[in-house]
């Protein structure tokens, strides 16, 4: 199946038209009191960042806040415990290019940060964001350039935060169903799904 693409700019706006002007006038280019407020409200955002092989997006979550406001231009980002994949760091160390996807639970409103980045392994930098007596491996430095809201109806569409829309997990594929399904039957999955919570809870920070 092929289907006919959009491939000029000159025919998006043919067929969007002009933005309005909300949307323009929306756009910051520091933290203003109001971004601060809204993104401070946000435990969980998306970062998406672009290397050689192509793009990624990561979630960063924490309640309290996954990130520190350094300035009206700085957000540092601890980065805790994972995978180990270090995909949004292998890109940033090659391209600084970022951007960032506030959610705030409850809100339409959701906050869209465009900018450069850096990682760091600055050893008094590491010991401020220390949590549970453990340090992150290193911080990601985000230089902010633009930053705006995003129109709720993606959220409203989606029933983000109605509980009748939520999915019971027992009704989906588990991590553990995934990682036997990709080793044709070679990996416990069974075992990994079971021993995941109490793994997760010791290795939190």
């Amino acid at each position: 199946m092929s289907f006919e693409a959009v491939k000029d700019v000159a025919t998006l706006e043919k067929l969007y038209g002009v933005p309005g002007q909300a949307s323009q006038v929306k756009v910051a280019h520091s933290l203003t009191a109001e971004y601060k407020a809204l993104i401070e409200a946000s435990p969980f955002f998306a970062l998406a960042t672009a290397g050689p092989e192509g793009l990624d997006c990561s979630p960063r979550g924490e309640l309290g806040g996954a990130f520190i406001i350094h300035d009206d231009k700085t957000i540092i980002i601890p980065d805790r415990r994972g995978n180990n994949r270090m995909d949004s760091l292998r890109n940033i160390v090659r391209n600084p290019e970022i951007a960032m996807l506030f959610l705030i639970p409850g809100s339409l409103t959701t906050i869209r940060l465009n900018g450069t980045a850096i990682v760091t392994t600055d050893e008094e930098l590491l010991k401020s964001m220390e949590r549970d007596g453990k340090l992150p491996r290193s911080a990601v430095v985000v230089s902010l350039r633009e930053i705006y809201t995003q129109c709720g109806r993606a959220v409203l569409r989606a029933g983000l935060w109605d509980p009748e829309t939520y999915v019971d997990p027992k009704t989906i594929p588990s991590t553990g169903d995934v990682l036997k399904a990709q080793t044709q039957g070679a990996f416990e999955g069974k075992a990994y799904d079971e021993e995941w919570a109490g793994r997760a809870e010791k290795t939190m920070w």
